[in-house]
């Protein structure tokens, strides 16, 4: 199920912006804001398209993390289309930036910055660069809109309205370059939570099929996104006195800051004490996390999901589609904050401070 699907039959205005991109110099740097349903993905669709058959060499970041349409989910995504195309879904992405995350409220910076980079490439060849947004557009989401203008510097950020309710963002956002309000098309379809959440579990599905399991050597690679590993390992009577004060099997923990285990309940009770002395993990919690492999370039070669990990080994089962050469590029495996299955179904978010 595609949301989003390229046709002509658009309102006016929809021609006179793309009139009026394809008529200024490049390279044009173009964001799209709008609320969630409001025809962002549809709208960059029709102009790419447009720019494409005048000439124009297009490039698309993907970053609308909730509703992803160029593969893999959860990270934000660069693509070259070489011709016209009905659905962003349809795209190759060839560079990507690890979010971690469907729900990226908790990572404003991250998806600045992955935005930033993104464009960053795409200027190297694209005359025009169209970056799609996530529907975020309220409170934390607006600081993110903020932030990516204040990197990346559109040179036109395009808002998609119904009754000039984003005013307030247009303002905000009009120091950072030339800003045009466009209204909601009447025929953009509004889309239930779980619609959103078929067109997600279809695309994990899709990026995960053919996937193989990997064993990944922690001693060769960096551990980000996590409190794991940082700090000394515990001692065994470490270990000991916070398995008996708790009643927990701990698996792992380190001395930093603060303590961090990795527990198991063994017994079920209350239990108190200070987070900012101690930070406990379920070890359940990391069972089918969503983790990136990052290059040293700091872009994510593409995702996997955790299946088991053993920290007395220092070994770690991934589940990814990524060839074996790829893999061997990675410098980093960052946990991300989503848990998720191979068919799709989404097993929950975490907060960002869990791990």
């Amino acid at each position: 199920m595609n949301k989003a699907a390229y046709t002509l039959d658009v309102p006016e205005d929809r021609f006179d912006l793309l009139d009026n991109l394809s008529s200024r110099p490049g390279p044009l740097k173009v964001m799209l804001v709008g609320g969630t349903d409001s025809g962002k993905t549809t709208l960059l669709t029709f102009l790419a398209n447009g720019l494409i058959e005048r000439g124009l060499r297009v490039a698309v970041v993907d970053s609308d993390v909730g509703q992803k349409g160029i593969l893999p989910p959860a990270t934000i995504s660069l693509a070259f289309p070489e011709g016209s195309f009905s659905s962003p879904s349809e795209l190759t992405g060839v560079a990507h930036y690890f979010i971690g995350t469907t729900s990226p409220g908790q990572y404003a910076g991250e998806m600045a910055v992955g935005v930033k980079r993104l464009v960053d490439i795409a200027l190297e060849s694209a005359d025009v660069v169209l970056i799609d947004t996530t529907g975020f557009v309220e409170g934390p989401g607006a600081e993110m809109k903020r932030l990516k203008a204040e990197l990346v510097r559109p040179d036109v950020t395009v808002f998609l309205e119904r009754d000039n309710e984003l005013e307030g963002l247009r303002k905000l956002l009009s120091p950072y370059g030339d800003v045009v309000s466009i209204r909601v098309s009447p025929k953009a379809r509004e889309h239930s939570r779980e619609q959103r959440r078929e067109v997600r579990r279809e695309k994990w599905r899709a990026y995960f099929s053919g996937s193989a399991l990997v064993e990944v050597d922690l001693e060769n690679v960096s551990i980000g996104g996590t409190s794991l590993f940082q700090g000394r390992p515990l001692t065994d009577e470490e270990v000991e006195l916070l398995s008996s004060l708790f009643g927990w099997l701990v698996l792992a923990g380190w001395r930093g800051r603060r303590y961090t285990v990795v527990k198991s309940d063994v017994q079920s009770f209350p239990r108190g004490y200070d987070r900012f002395a101690l930070h406990a993990i379920d070890f359940e919690r990391l069972s089918n996390l969503l983790v990136g492999f990052i290059d040293g370039n700091g872009l994510c070669l593409g995702v996997g999901i955790l299946k088991w990990i053993s920290f007395s080994a220092k070994k770690a089962q991934v589940l990814t589609p990524i060839p074996p050469e790829e893999i061997g590029r990675a410098v980093e495996l960052r946990f991300g904050r989503i848990r998720v299955l191979e068919t799709g179904e989404e097993l929950g978010l975490l907060r960002r401070e869990e791990l």
